[in-house]
Order: C-alpha cells, then sequence, then structure tokens
C-alpha cells in the first residue's frame, strides 16, 4: 500500500472538515423546498444535477467498469439505495416534520451505527468503551428528542416527539449502513469513479421510487407551488446539489483518500456546527435548555466513541 506523504496529508482532515461543512448547509435549501415539492421529487431533481456536475468526471473512467468485482458491486448498489436515495428521503421529511436543529444534532449518532456495522460485516474489533460511550449518546439523543422530559404517564406528543425525530433515527440507520458499505466500495474502485457511481445508481433509484408511487409524471415533478415560485425553486435546487451536493462531495473524498478514517470523523463534526448556525440562526429552530446539554453530551460521547475506536486500530 502506496503511504501518503506526510506534507500531502496534513490538510486532509480541513478537507474533510471542509467538505462536511458545506454539506452542513443543505438545511438552507432543503427546507425551503420542502414547501415546493414532495420529499422524494427534491431527492430525484438533486441527484439529477450532481449527475451533470459528475458526467466530466464519470465518462472518462467508463472503462473501468469491467475491472469492478460482484461485491464491490453489491456494496456500491446498497450505498447508494441506503445513502444517496433512502437516506436522503427520511433526512428531507425529518426536516419537514421536525425541529431542524434536533435532526442535525441527532443525525450524530451515525458513527455508533457504522462502527457496529463494520464490527458485524468487516470483523473490526470493539473497544470496551464503546458500549459505555454508545449507551450515552443514545440517551442524550433521546433527551435530545423530547421537549419535556421526565414527565411519566404523558403521551408521545405531549413530550414532544414527533415524525420528525423518527425519521431523523430512520436516516441515521441508512447513513450509517451506507458508510459501512462504502469503505468496502472504496476498497475496490477508485474514489471519484464510486462517488459518480453512487449518484448514477441513487438516481436510477429513485426514479423507480417515484414510478412506484405514480409521482414519476409533470404535476409531481413540478407541481403549481413550484410553478408559482420557479426562480426560488430553481435557484434552491442548483444550490442544492452544487454548494451542498456535489462541491462538498469531491472535496470530502480528497480529504479521505487523504486522511485516517479515526482522525476523519472528527473533523466530519463541521458538519453538524454549520447545520446548526443555519437552522438555528436563519431558520429560528431554537432548542430548550436540556436539549442545549443533551446535544453537548451526545456529541462528546460520539467523539469519545471515534477516539477509543482509534487507538483501537492503532493496536498491532
Amino acid at each position: 500500500m502506496t503511504r501518503i506523504k506526510p506534507s500531502r496529508a496534513s490538510y486532509g482532515p480541513w478537507l474533510v472538515g471542509i467538505g462536511a461543512a458545506l454539506w452542513g448547509t443543505e438545511s438552507a435549501w432543503r427546507i425551503p423546498l420542502n414547501d415546493l415539492f414532495d420529499a422524494s421529487v427534491i431527492v430525484f431533481w438533486e441527484h439529477v444535477l450532481i449527475l451533470l456536475m459528475f458526467l466530466p468526471i464519470l465518462l472518462p473512467q467508463l472503462g473501468e467498469l469491467r475491472k469492478i468485482s460482484r461485491s464491490t458491486w453489491g456494496y456500491l448498489a446498497f450505498s447508494a439505495f441506503a445513502g444517496s436515495a433512502v437516506g436522503t428521503i427520511f433526512f428531507t421529511l425529518a426536516l419537514k416534520n421536525g425541529n431542524p436543529t434536533v435532526v442535525n444534532v441527532i443525525l450524530n449518532i451515525q458513527p455508533v451505527i457504522s462502527t457496529l456495522g463494520a464490527f458485524l460485516l468487516f470483523g473490526d474489533r470493539l473497544t470496551p468503551r464503546f458500549f459505555l460511550y454508545a449507551g450515552i449518546a443514545i440517551l442524550a439523543g433521546i433527551f435530545l428528542s423530547v421537549e419535556y422530559p421526565a414527565l411519566i404517564g404523558v403521551s408521545f406528543a405531549q413530550a414532544g416527539l414527533n415524525l420528525g425525530t423518527g425519521y431523523a433515527l430512520v436516516c441515521a440507520l441508512f447513513w450509517g449502513l451506507s458508510t459501512v458499505a462504502g469503505r468496502g466500495v472504496m476498497i475496490g474502485m477508485p474514489l471519484r469513479l464510486a462517488a459518480s457511481l453512487r449518484i448514477l445508481i441513487g438516481l436510477i433509484c429513485m426514479t423507480l421510487i417515484l414510478a412506484v408511487y405514480g409521482k414519476l409524471n409533470s404535476a409531481s415533478l413540478w407541481p403549481a407551488a413550484a410553478q408559482s415560485h420557479r426562480g426560488t425553486a430553481i435557484v434552491a435546487l442548483v444550490l442544492l446539489a452544487s454548494i451542498s451536493g456535489g462541491i462538498p462531495l469531491l472535496i470530502y473524498f480528497e480529504g479521505l483518500r487523504l486522511t485516517r478514517a479515526s482522525t476523519a470523523g472528527y473533523f466530519e463534526m463541521m458538519q453538524t456546527l454549520a447545520a446548526v448556525c443555519i437552522t438555528w440562526g436563519v431558520f429560528h429552530a431554537t432548542l430548550h435548555p436540556h436539549q442545549i446539554v443533551a446535544a453537548i453530551v451526545l456529541m462528546a460521547a460520539v467523539f469519545m466513541v471515534q477516539k477509543a475506536q482509534s487507538a483501537v486500530e492503532d493496536e498491532p
């Protein structure tokens, strides 16, 4: 395996951080788009535009397709379906039905899911401290999700639980598992080809999903609300696909190529910081005091999960 020169690798984590922070800006476009389109239609157009951006990268590498193994294709198909298509739909639904700040913070539970997935699929070792910190993260996530904690006998609605929380947890599950599958993809093909093919397969998945639900028609793809706000819809879709989609994807993967996975995990938290600045500062999706504490505890616990697991990686 070719070692990366320290001089080149030194800026790798910062590329990961920049890519993650740009990803965190997607709430700025996705929330307004929720008023104009169905969630699955937003994700469909997002894939169409990102694929157009990635064609100059994908087309010259088509000759490499015959070298890809069946197992790598399997990992890629699952990663695209779970992460690029279905997971993104649930994220869009979560922003529409819940507190966007809660949604973006609770998604930090993904590393716990992906670590467990890597243990089950690739046989990665788990440090005993993983279970402690993962348990703390889950408990913090529960307190973050409710507006009125520690009230016995109240209904879910009275506690502040809503569909947004559920969608966010489902999204975290799909994105976490997609991360594990993505590791299998990166072993078998170049990163840029993998990123382009993931978008292509994601678009195929989204087309099939829309067809199954009868939404592959002009009335669904460009509804009356979008017609009335054509300029806003087009600009928001382009910004979502570029600033929060294709551009950070390339920056992130280039940074990941130069960075250890355990180190990249810390810089990925820039996504949450950027997202919270937008959802709280722009959309005024505030948190109660106990939710702020829970959010800090959750992120600290996830940070400790990654730190504990990186120590296992360093062991011979």
